[in-house]
Formats: structure tokens, C-alpha cells, sequence
């Protein structure tokens, strides 16, 4: 990093909505692997004499989306005409909110490594329709306009971020609040969320901003951070040669983890902006806001909040959180028992991590998790004999202690039958050692015994009892 420029960064997200239908025709909204021009209606295609019909199921995720952004929800907002000539969008414009947005600024708070935050402002967020696709094939390039309609919300953010991290981690805060919010799919590969990231350099401490380049169509939280840090090097490498930095559009090649040209970046009048006669202004009462924004469940925010009380590691914190499902099923063990929610959260988080149970939807009840977290307590079964347990449980299973006995896991805690293979072991050869030892005051062997015992056990002896009767009969 080069320490005598700061970046500074704005992120503006294209955010796909999960309507059934397109924002103003009723032509599917589901354009995933579909064959070109097949979800498509003559709305779509702007042909004469076809009016725009709103999607109101948009506006109502829209709603949604300005309560995880902390925002206000435009009382009145309409729709502008976005002018430009390129074959993805054939009736000559787009359909878009410039002036009057229905949602007004607002904040997210991102994490960052270490437990500390960052605000980052939402300077608004604006309804509008996607654009088409090209293909370009040499001397020639093909028109597919399944996504030509399709509902987005644009969420821009004010220029507060200032390094690679932070970008990171804005887009995955705002990817976790659009997708609790059930506003998106979120399905990143399929373009349900694209970036597009504004970065200018200036010398540390200036008033004054740089040049920006905006890089667009960012699809992964790496590729945002890789850029921005290309992007970063870049700009400080033509300042440092005394050369200037071009305001334009940049493209990513992930490949070669460079931003390329694209053209030079128009001004707002280059689209000549009018309001949009076609489509009447969006009118909400504070109690149509209320009312959808009460259907939305808990948040980010709130679940790491909860997480983060339990004491596990910032790790497990983020596991959970990157599905929803899972962050939903420790919270609910969490209300009944603080203890067994802590350990559910380590065995997903570890389950995770190994790939035993992947990413599926957790349909698992809260009854059997707490079962199975007081078996652990009560000693009944070993810690890998839990996790063991809990990914059958995660993959469909029932009834933990059914399934302990089935798979011959319940530990022994009889002490007449723990009392009698601590003998056994205590009068084998191979024990003389460590008995020694320990009489001795070298502790650790007693680690050998417990060991011995547990083979002999097959496993299943209490580990902490027979300690206890190892010291006992040693005394």
C-alpha cells in the first residue's frame, strides 16, 4: 500500500428483486440459463402503442430494502426516462428513478476484522429496469432481452470507504441484508447483485477528491477487492508519472486481475433526464410503509449481535451468518438454552468447514439440537460422538439419543463397570510406567491411562469418571 495517496471509494449495487414477474410487464422474471428472447413480452421490446403496467410487489420489496438500509421511504417518488441509444434497451430509453427515489438516505454498518465497525451512508436507492444482453462475435454482436425489464433496486452508497477491506466487506453486508430481507435471491453467478465501484486517489489528507474510474459489473466480493486494489496501483502509478487519471468506465478481467477501458464516463446530461408521462407517481401512507416493513424478520445486524454474546469466535460468527437458514436455527436454540446454543453453532460452523453437511436448508428441529446438547452435558456421549450426531441430524435424521444407540456411541458412566476396566488397566505391564510416573508427580501420564481405559472401553467409557477412579485408586 502506498501510504502518501488515499482512495476513496463509492459503491453503487444493482440489486435484482424476487418478483414473479418483470417491473412492467408480465413477462417471467426468472431469466436463469433460458434460451435468448424467450422470457420476453411486447413491453419489453418497447413496441408502439405498449403501455408500462408497475409491478407492485416491487415496490413493496423495495420497502423491504430500505429498512435493512436504515432509510426512510419516500412518501412520494417517480419514475424518469433515461435516454440513450444501444440495441440491449430497444425502446431508446431506460426506465428509471432520478429525481425522486422511493428510498432517501440511510446507513449500513459493516464489520471489519478485530470486532470493530464502520458506517458507510446510503445517499438513496432508486427503482429501476435492467437493461438487455450483447454477445459479441467478431464483426457482429447478438441481442438477448430476457433481463430487458427486469426490476432492480440501485443502492448507492456515499464515498465513506477507503481501502480493499472495506469494500469487501460493505458488498458482503449488503448482500446479507438484501437477502434476509427477502428482498433478492442473491444468486451472485447469475447476476442478482452486480457491483459497480467508483475509485478516485488523492493525496493523503487533500479536500479535494481525484479523478474517479468507475469499474462495473462486479459479481464476487473477491473480484471487488482485487479490482479495488488494482485499480488503486493504477491510478497512483499515472499520478506519480505526473500523468492524469481519466474519468471513465473500466471493465474487470478476472483472469488477468486487471481493469481494462471500456469508454469515457457520460455526464448526467448526456442522458437527457425527463419524468416519465407513462407510469403515475408511487404514493405510500406511513401505514402501507409499516405494515410490509413488519414482515421482515431479523436482520444481520441482530443475529451477530446474539452470536457475538454467546463468546464464539468471529469465525463461527461469520459461518452462520452466510446462511440464513443456520443463523435462524441457533437463534431459536438460543431463546431455550444459552449453553446448547453455543454448541450448536460451533458444530455448524465446524460441519462447514469440513463440508459434512454442506449448505443445504437446515431443517432440523430445535428439540432434537437441545437433546443433543444435554447428552453432551450430561456426559452420555463424547464430543465426536455430538458432532457425529449432528451432521446425520443436518442431513434429515431424528431423535439423537435413537440414533447414539443405533450407532453403539452412548458412553458408559456405570461405576461398578468403569471401576473394573481401571483395574484391569492398572494391573497390566504396560501400565507400570505411568503408574510410576505419576507417583512420581508427573501428572501428565495420567493421560495414558485414561487412554488405555478408553481403548478398552471401545470408546465408550466416560473419560472424566475414569480419571477420577484412576486418581482415587492410585491415592
Amino acid at each position: 500500500m502506498n501510504y502518501k495517496w488515499e482512495m476513496t471509494i463509492g459503491i453503487e449495487c444493482h440489486v435484482q428483486l424476487a418478483t414473479k414477474t418483470k417491473l412492467f410487464s408480465p413477462a417471467d422474471n426468472d431469466a436463469r440459463d433460458r434460451e435468448p428472447n424467450t422470457t420476453v413480452h411486447p413491453i419489453d421490446f418497447g413496441l408502439p402503442g405498449m403501455l408500462p403496467v408497475l409491478n407492485w410487489h416491487a415496490v413493496e420489496l423495495a420497502m423491504k430494502a430500505g429498512k435493512a438500509l436504515n432509510s426512510e421511504i419516500a412518501e412520494v417518488s417517480r419514475f424518469d426516462r433515461k435516454h440513450y441509444f444501444y440495441p440491449d434497451l430497444p425502446k431508446g430509453y431506460q426506465t428509471t428513478q432520478m429525481y425522486e427515489p422511493i428510498i432517501l438516505a440511510g446507513y449500513i454498518d459493516i464489520p471489519l476484522e478485530g470486532g470493530v465497525s464502520k458506517r458507510v451512508r446510503i445517499h438513496h436507492a432508486h427503482l429501476e429496469e435492467d437493461a438487455g444482453k450483447l454477445t459479441h462475435f467478431g464483426d457482429y454482436s447478438l441481442v438477448d432481452l430476457n433481463r430487458a425489464g427486469t426490476p432492480l433496486i440501485e443502492v448507492v452508497s456515499e464515498p465513506d470507504i477507503h481501502s480493499p477491506a472495506e469494500a469487501r466487506a460493505y458488498a458482503n453486508e449488503l448482500y446479507l441484508l438484501m437477502t434476509y430481507a427477502g428482498v433478492t435471491l442473491g444468486d451472485l453467478y447469475h447476476g442478482n447483485m452486480r457491483f459497480d465501484v467508483n475509485i478516485s486517489v488523492a493525496p493523503k489528507g487533500s479536500i479535494e477528491l481525484g479523478k474517479r474510474a468507475e469499474v462495473k459489473n462486479l459479481n464476487s466480493f473477491r473480484s471487488i477487492e482485487k479490482a479495488v486494489e488494482y485499480e488503486f496501483k493504477r491510478q497512483v502509478e499515472l499520478l506519480e508519472r505526473g500523468e492524469r487519471v481519466v474519468q471513465e468506465t473500466r471493465g474487470w478481467n478476472d483472469d488477468k486481475q486487471i481493469t481494462t477501458s471500456q469508454r469515457s464516463k457520460e455526464d448526467a446530461q448526456d442522458y437527457r433526464y425527463m419524468p416519465d408521462a407513462d407510469i403515475p407517481p408511487i404514493v405510500l401512507t406511513k401505514e402501507e410503509v409499516a405494515k410490509v416493513q413488519e414482515s421482515v424478520g431479523k436482520l444481520p445486524p441482530e443475529y451477530r449481535s446474539e452470536f457475538t454474546n454467546l463468546g464464539v469466535d468471529e469465525s463461527v460468527v461469520n459461518g452462520l451468518l452466510s446462511h440464513q437458514s443456520y443463523a435462524r436455527l441457533v437463534s431459536e436454540v438460543l431463546a431455550k438454552n444459552q449453553k446448547a446454543a453455543r454448541r450448536v453453532a460451533n458444530w455448524i460452523a465446524s460441519s462447514l468447514n469440513s463440508d459434512e453437511v454442506g449448505v443445504a436448508e437446515a431443517t432440523v428441529s430445535v428439540g432434537d439440537l437441545l437433546d443433543l446438547a444435554e447428552m453432551v452435558e450430561k456426559a452420555e456421549i463424547t464430543s465426536n460422538a455430538a458432532s457425529e450426531i449432528f451432521n446425520d441430524l443436518m442431513r434429515g435424521s431424528k431423535n439423537p439419543r435413537k440414533l447414539a444407540e443405533e450407532k453403539n456411541l452412548l458412553q458408559v458412566s456405570d461405576e461398578d463397570e468403569i471401576s473394573r476396566i481401571v483395574d484391569s488397566v492398572l494391573a497390566d505391564g504396560s501400565s507400570k510406567k505411568a503408574v510410576s510416573d505419576i507417583m512420581a508427580g508427573n501428572d501428565k501420564a495420567i493421560g495414558f491411562l485414561v487412554g488405555q481405559v478408553m481403548k478398552l472401553s471401545k470408546g465408550k467409557a466416560n473419560p472424566g469418571m475414569a480419571q477420577k477412579m484412576i486418581r482415587e485408586k492410585l491415592k
